[in-house]
């Protein structure tokens, strides 16, 4: 199958904060509002990874039921947050109303440090 290349898109270049107070004027500011438009429905896969392990499939077979795989991370040690692959974030578990699961993020990364 052929790689596919995906355009770099800086969110800051659609965001009044990005850019420096420098508006675009009249038309091109419609069309700034109409590419952020286009761009905010898009869906993206968040993953929180807490950690992993490397195994041989002959290790992975005689998992069972119970079965504890330690993971390469210490308890309390911060989880990657990716957006589509790409680390976007760190962050720590917390639980929220009704015993459910949710990721506070406590360092955004860098564009530079996560490509």
């Amino acid at each position: 199958m052929p790689e596919v290349s995906t355009p770099k898109v800086d969110l800051a270049d659609f965001t009044s904060e990005g850019t420096g107070g420098t508006e675009p004027q009249g038309d091109g500011r419609k069309e700034k509002e109409r590419e952020r438009e286009a761009i905010l429905d898009v869906p993206v896969k968040i993953t929180a990874v807490v950690g992993d392990v490397k195994m041989p499939v002959r290790d992975l077979v005689r998992l069972g039921r119970g079965a504890v795989v330690p993971l390469n991370r210490k308890l309390g040690a911060s989880i990657d947050i990716y957006a589509n692959e790409r680390l976007i974030a760190r962050g720590e578990i917390t639980i929220i109303e009704d015993d459910n699961i949710a990721v506070t993020m406590t360092e955004i990364m860098s564009s530079s440090a996560s490509t």
